[in-house]
């Protein structure tokens, strides 16, 4: 029975991976995107609950760090890391500003923010979109299906069709290895 209930988890991850197939091309297009944004002073911002906000860490640990290969590192921050700032400002804001709030604090003009929601629906994640267009950051929306409010204030949206949660993330992860890889072979890094 839990053998089964395994293989019938990844034969969804692996239909849901064929169906979303086309988001392969926006990930290669913002994997491209961000190499004029790091190497030219900016930053990414990420932000998520839950599981997405650790594929939001993850983005960010292959850009401080690396994804393959050697290269620079580059600024990116997941807005969920700093545990001190982020209590303080559920505490003293409420919620819904935790992400906003730092957004404000740490975007500029020509920066990305990354926004992870597998619903699209998360408050403090649209109020993060919406604080980001406010300040001229550009705003990338990972999401589950659509339509959803997250999805519809970005400026580009990859909105994953899948049967559960888990395997919505599990797409997102994979959509960010992909961006990875777009930045990385844009930037000429090979082994």
């Amino acid at each position: 029975m839990t053998l089964d209930l395994s293989r019938n988890h990844l034969l969804a991850l692996a239909a849901a991976a064929t169906q979303n197939l086309k988001a392969a091309e926006t990930a290669h297009r913002w994997g491209r995107a961000l190499v004029e944004v790091l190497t030219g002073g900016g930053r990414l911002l990420a932000c998520g609950n839950g599981g997405s906000a650790a594929e939001a860490q993850h983005l960010t640990g292959e850009l401080v760090g690396r994804f393959r290969y050697d290269r620079p590192a580059f600024s990116a921050i997941a807005l969920h890391a700093d545990t001190s700032a982020g209590t303080a400002i559920a505490n003293d804001y409420g919620i819904e500003e935790l992400y906003a709030r730092q957004v404000r604090a740490h975007g500029r003009p020509g920066d990305v923010l990354v926004a992870l929601s597998t619903s699209g629906t998360s408050a403090n994640i649209v109020a993060a979109a919406k604080a980001a267009r406010e300040l001229g950051v550009t705003v990338w929306g990972l999401t589950g299906p659509a339509p959803n409010p997250l999805a519809a204030i970005s400026d580009d949206a990859i909105c994953v069709e899948a049967p559960t949660v888990a395997t919505v993330q599990e797409i997102h992860l994979s959509l960010v290895h992909a961006v990875c890889l777009s930045f990385d072979h844009a930037l000429g890094v090979r082994p």
